[in-house]
């Protein structure tokens, strides 16, 4: 009834109608239809895609100069509307017409002023569709009289009011979470009571603890969970095995990090007789032991995803079988999904196969014995893996040709520092590295890329509902301001902001190879590209210029994988292709690619704001230190710069006390009145720790006295003072 009556609004609604035209023209006639016609209407505009008039009409929003969206609020108190429809452009809300939305909450909002402008349009909130803040975390604070929650989200402004009969025991200093019971209304804050105390805000992992609960993250397993995961097997049956393809005899080895501990992918590669190499690609079987609409099952959905944190895992399912029956441990028999794919000496997939099988690890090797073995030559490892070494020397030119293959087509290699901040038992930083990527990670890298991209092609042929992962074409208005950025650098693009291909992009970045300005062109150029996401539709990955992708390779960690392996088991295994199946999966998966984007995204916000808070907690006791660091971004209040370990900080522009400077918008600059001098993005700079400040995630650099900007001199690293001690990787 709902899809009748907005199918009818937007094909013939030429006016906001009365409750009987529509009824009317729906030709409904009978009392039962009636009573679903309005429950349909009511739900219709409670959801936002039908509003309500004065006069008790209905109409669309968009034909009403209306937008449907999610608030996003900003630390200084003002919000921006991102619209449901991605394709309309955000919208700028200020702190008076906010009425009382908080951050993502679902409204309507009404257009003050229209796109036809160089201003971003602007609007105000005339109806709060759904709640979405329904708890806070924060710090308590006692007033005598009562109390007040100040929250750990920024984005939620204002304090929130705690009775004192609400307080439920809490003191000063408490992180707290409080559940909202009233929300704003004029000048009156959120009012709310404290549910539960984390403890006191400088207890040991309280720090963790409190953003862990702030994204809403769930830590515990509900028992009927723990239940379901302490009766699956620990081994696997004789009949089981007699329905797969027996590939235990086969040298198959997982490779990871020397710390994982969910291992959910194995590979072989072996040269063929015409000169083509095999590659197989053995991925977890989770779905046989987390079969759909079970208890585990739904828990993982709603996980989304397993979260890594800085001292800490949050799985998406059970360590019994995550760390256990799941994970391709070494030597035992393990249940898998397979593709083996037949590679020519120009990275071509010529032929390809999809089946479950069982499988027996040679070898657990860790990223660091395969880069001894192959980017080393170190003898002792290379005796101590003799009989495996060389098939690693075939994947290394497997994985050779797949990268050019993919390099030549026009992907784009973002090939960040990542680091990693090490923490003692108690959860203090002691220091931040460079996570180094060598043969052994691509490798893996590039197997990986090749089978998701062949199971997305397969089920994209197939033409039968299927998860994707996709990107999108880049955002025409950034990648345009990006482009202004590349001429103030003497660099052009081939094509246009609103086509180009990604090899375009992709030389640019060649281009800047080994320059100090290489991180920060690669970081704009993300920036102005669209995140990567799930959906059901197959338009293709821009990033990887690839029409088809998926994710494949993680279900123990990743739920659209297990959904793509479900999918397997459904089409390919089980042969259930009938019209009901795919009905089913044509209405699930929207909503299935809808909820693990945001988890996912959810989840990188977490593990970024845990980063932050130790990179800060590291830098503490650095104050007073100098370090060289390259300017990584310039706005008009001043300038950020990131040092070799990835830690940034800002130089305010009330620090830059030799001159007056002016924030140069089209070249990202700040340039001074008098001395003329110009920092830019890309600059070296040598800075000095002014302050941190912790409970913000921050620290503050200013730069060393008596100092010029170093201007894009040719080097490949920035490197620390002779104050800053070195510490060996």
């Amino acid at each position: 009834m709902k899809d009748d009556i907005l199918t009818f609004f937007k094909e013939s609604g030429t006016k906001p109608l009365a409750v009987d035209e529509i009824e009317e023209a729906l030709e409904i006639d009978d009392t039962s239809h009636f009573k679903e016609f309005v429950k349909a209407l009511n739900a219709l505009e409670e959801e936002g895609e039908l509003v309500r008039t004065r006069k008790n009409r209905f109409g669309l929003p968009e034909k009403m100069n209306l937008i449907r969206g999610r608030i996003q609020m900003h630390a200084k108190g003002f919000a921006f509307l991102i619209p449901d429809d991605e394709d309309q452009t955000d919208v700028f809300i200020n702190p008076a017409d906010l009425g009382s939305a908080m951050n993502k909450d679902k409204v309507l909002v009404r257009m003050e002023r229209k796109d036809d402008s160089d201003k971003r349009p602007e609007g105000s909130v005339i109806r709060i569709l759904e709640r979405a803040t329904l708890q806070v975390v924060g710090t308590f604070e006692d007033n005598r009289a009562f109390g007040f929650v100040i929250a750990d989200d920024k984005r939620i402004p204002n304090d929130i009011f705690i009775p004192k009969n609400r307080t439920n025991g809490a003191v000063s200093g408490h992180k707290v979470i409080a559940h909202i019971t009233k929300y704003p209304e004029g000048r009156k804050s959120a009012e709310g009571e404290i549910i539960h105390i984390l403890g006191h805000k400088n207890d040991p992992g309280i720090d963790i603890i409190s953003i862990i609960h702030k994204h809403g993250i769930t830590v515990d397993f509900p028992d009927e969970v723990l239940d379901q995961a302490a009766n699956a097997p620990e081994c696997i049956s004789e009949s089981e095995i007699q329905n797969r393809r027996d590939l235990r005899d086969e040298v198959i080895v997982t490779i990871d990090g020397a710390d994982a501990k969910d291992l959910d992918d194995a590979v072989m590669v072996k040269k063929c007789d015409n000169g083509n190499y095999k590659l197989g690609v053995y991925i977890a079987d989770v779905t046989y032991y987390v079969e759909q609409s079970t208890p585990m099952d739904k828990e993982a959905f709603e996980r989304g995803t397993s979260v890594y944190l800085v001292d800490r895992v949050i799985p998406m399912i059970p360590h019994r079988l995550s760390n256990g029956i799941c994970s391709l441990n070494p030597q035992v028999d393990r249940l898998t999904l397979g593709c083996e794919m037949e590679i020519t000496s120009k990275g071509e997939v010529i032929r390809h196969e999809i089946f479950q099988s069982v499988i027996k690890t040679a070898e657990r090797m860790t990223y660091t014995d395969v880069n001894k073995i192959l980017a080393d030559h170190d003898e002792e490892t290379r005796a101590k893996y003799s009989s495996l070494v060389p098939m690693f020397e075939q994947m290394e030119e497997l994985a050779s040709i797949l990268r050019g293959k993919r390099m030549g087509r026009g992907a784009i290699d973002f090939d960040f520092k990542e680091a990693q901040v090490l923490v003692d038992e108690k959860g203090k930083p002691e220091d931040v590295v460079i996570r180094e990527r060598s043969v052994g990670e691509r490798l893996i890298e590039e197997f990986m890329l090749a089978a998701n991209e062949t199971v997305a092609e397969h089920f994209h042929w197939m033409d039968v509902p299927f998860i994707h992962r996709i990107h999108e074409d880049p955002d025409e208005g950034k990648l345009q301001s990006f482009f202004e950025f590349l001429g103030s650098l003497g660099l052009t693009v081939k094509g246009t902001a609103n086509e180009v291909h990604p090899q375009a992009l992709q030389k640019v970045i060649e281009k800047v190879q080994g320059e100090p300005e290489e991180m920060i062109v690669s970081k704009l150029m993300l920036r102005s590209m669209k995140q990567a996401k799930y959906d059901p539709q197959s338009i293709g990955h821009f990033g990887l210029a690839t029409e088809f992708y998926t994710h494949f390779t993680s279900p123990i960690r990743r739920y659209p994988d297990l959904v793509v392996h479900r999918l397997i088991r459904t089409y390919l295994i089980n042969k259930q292709m009938d019209k009901d199946t795919i009905r089913y999966w044509k209405e699930s998966l929207p909503e299935i690619a809808r909820h693990t984007s945001e988890k996912e995204r959810t989840a990188v916000d977490a593990e970024r704001e845990t980063d932050d808070l130790k990179k800060a907690e590291y830098m503490q006791d650095k104050i007073g230190e100098e370090f060289t660091g390259v300017i990584s971004s310039v706005t008009s209040f001043g300038m950020f710069v990131e040092l070799e370990n990835t830690v940034e900080g800002l130089i305010h522009v009330s620090y830059l006390t030799d001159d007056y400077y002016h924030y140069d918008e089209k070249s990202l600059a700040l340039v001074g009145e008098r001395t003329a001098n110009v920092y830019r993005i890309g600059d070296e700079v040598e800075i000095k720790v002014a302050s941190v400040n912790t409970d913000e995630r921050t620290v503050d650099f200013e730069l060393v006295q008596s100092q010029k900007p170093k201007q894009r001199k040719k080097k490949n690293k920035p490197t620390a003072t002779k104050n800053r001690k070195k510490k060996k990787r």
